[in-house]
């Protein structure tokens, strides 16, 4: 039975009926033939083009029709900062793994092509460092991307979601957690958000220390509101962004002068995450009770859920990014799986339910 079941989903060559195309736009012929070898050695990818500029690869996209594409940023003529949106309308479910010596250089490239919708980042190799390490990683994550594109194709594949009902009470407080691709879904759904939407909120994103200063500014220029990355004993103020540290948990706790502040935890967590979305919404739950509202985009892995269900039993509510829209289905798939998520909606669509539930009795 094993062997038939290969049969089937092998063509003539042994490579797979149904593998992941993969666009490369390199404007390096080094860079595109490297790319190309790489791809063609595995039997589930295959080179839909290689093009050596993001124009050429606008005018073949829907002829290439590829499920990853492999882009660098820094090129002649429309750059591919410039073109990640383009990508996108025209491409969609595409996933753009973004392989630039830019994001080397600082993390304001790398947060800028994922704040336009790249799914992820990866630095190009240095001189002689295209090593078995490097190989196997970049091909993780295009395996990786090219699953989650060709899922989202596929939405009957999807299972239906058991949602849990939302609390009757207004939110006193907005909790975030997110991973790869949240970057990007956290400024539309910030981007969206009224300004009656006066609450403290809180997000926890998985990203380095050092990206952390320009992730705060992006998102000030998102939201249009204060930012600040998370410290010991800050309060925590309406209207306010706090972001968690890139080595330590966000958490908050009552003062003894009846004030919400923040505490700074460096200890693991059940997800393996530092900083980890679990240990911020389980707090958060302890605190404001009923009150709290926990929010999960798009990331891998299931950080998120177990604070999640502590949202939930303390009468609080859970929304979670839908899989159309996220780069990763991983995290907040795995709360609207365990029927903790009041609703699965678009980021923007989760801003409108936001505001709707200030107005709740």
């Amino acid at each position: 039975m094993g062997a038939a079941h290969k049969i089937a989903v092998r063509d003539r060559t042994g490579r797979d009926a149904d593998p992941i195309r993969v666009l490369v736009v390199d404007d390096s012929p080094t860079v595109r033939a490297v790319f190309a070898r790489l791809i063609g050695e595995e039997q589930d990818l295959v080179l839909a083009a290689a093009e050596d500029s993001a124009e050429h690869a606008l005018t073949n996209l829907l002829q290439s029709a590829p499920d990853v594409i492999l882009l660098d940023l820094d090129m002649p003529g429309i750059g591919g900062l410039d073109a990640i949106p383009q990508f996108i309308e025209l491409a969609a479910p595409v996933r753009i793994l973004v392989v630039s010596s830019l994001t080397v250089r600082g993390a304001e490239h790398t947060l800028a092509a994922l704040s336009l919708g790249a799914a992820d980042t990866l630095a190009k190799p240095r001189p002689g460092k295209f090593d078995l390490e490097y190989r196997a990683t970049l091909l993780r994550k295009i395996r990786l991307l090219g699953r989650v594109a060709k899922r989202a194709r596929l939405k009957s594949a999807l299972p239906e979601q058991n949602l849990h009902p939302a609390a009757k009470v207004a939110p006193h407080l907005l909790a975030i957690g997110a991973s790869t691709g949240g970057i990007h879904a956290l400024a539309q759904l910030l981007g969206a958000l009224t300004d009656r939407v006066n609450l403290p909120i809180l997000i926890t994103q998985h990203l380095p220390g050092s990206f952390m200063e320009p992730f705060v500014r992006q998102l000030r220029t998102a939201s249009g509101r204060s930012a600040a990355v998370a410290q010991q004993g800050m309060a925590v103020l309406p209207g306010q962004i706090v972001v968690a540290p890139g080595d330590a948990h966000l958490t908050v706790a009552a003062s003894l002068r009846g004030t919400t502040i923040v505490r700074l935890e460096h200890g693991p967590s059940a997800s393996g995450c530092r900083p980890s979305v679990d240990p911020m919404f389980a707090s958060c739950a302890d605190v404001y009770g009923p009150h709290t509202m926990g929010i999960v985009l798009s990331g891998m892995g299931r950080d998120g859920v177990d604070g999640a269900a502590r949202i939930v039993a303390s009468g609080g509510t859970i929304f979670a990014q839908d899989a159309a829209t996220s780069a990763v289905w991983g995290m907040p798939g795995a709360v609207a799986s365990a029927g903790l998520a009041a609703a699965v909606l678009p980021p923007d669509q989760i801003a409108a339910r936001i505001a709707v539930a200030m107005s709740a009795a």
